[in-house]
Parts: C-alpha cells; structure tokens; sequence
C-alpha cells in the first residue's frame, strides 16, 4: 500500500476547491433537496401573502428548521430589541410559514427598526 494521497483524496480536494471558486459554500452545498424545496415553498407563500414585510426577510431551512431573519420597520421600536406590536408581525410570519407543508419548527431572527 503506497503513503501519500489517494486519487480519491486529491479529486475532491479539486471539487471542493472549484466549488469554492464557484462561489458554492459549505452550507448551500450540505443543504438537502428536501430543504432547497421548502426553502422555496416558504419564500412563495411569503411572497404571495399580502401582511408580511417579505422583502425584507431571510429565510434558511435545515432538517425541517425555517429560520427567518432580516430587519422589519416598525412605527414604535425605540430601540428596543422587541418592541411594542412586534408580536403582531411575528404572528403573521408564524401563520403564513407554518401553513407550509414540511416546516418542522420555525425560529425568528429578526431586527425592529423605526421607520425613517
């Protein structure tokens, strides 16, 4: 048996490599089918839902897990991290992305800010 590098080992040194020079990171290349697709069932029911700030909003999925984040502009913040009212927005973020057939659990990463 010959030390050193196995052929094996040196193509995917190359692949990850490409990868990485494709702009393909670690985490978008580990994401399964299953949550590339409900990553796109969750951006399209927020898209079409007419309450929901999605343009400002972030959505990544692992195992079932919709993680949504992103900056949502409300009237009453003060600087706080969870203002007054916010329970309204997150309500119905929750509604809409929990409809969603597949969504296991759903977390909020979210920031208040005033409204300019």
């Amino acid at each position: 048996m010959r030390k050193g590098v196995s052929t094996f080992q040196l193509a995917l040194a190359i692949c990850a490599g490409a990868g990485a020079n494709l702009g393909v990171t670690a985490s978008a290349a580990a994401q399964s089918p299953m949550d590339l697709a409900l990553k796109a069932r969750v951006e399209a029911a927020l898209v079409s839902a007419s309450d929901v700030p999605a343009d400002s909003i972030g959505v990544e999925v692992r195992d079932g897990v919709v993680t949504l984040s992103g900056s949502v502009v409300c009237e009453e913040c003060g600087g706080r991290r969870t203002p007054p009212g916010s329970g309204t927005v997150q309500q119905s973020l929750g509604a809409v992305v929990r409809a969603v057939p597949g969504v296991v659990r759903l977390e909020f990463r979210l920031r208040y800010r005033p409204a300019a």
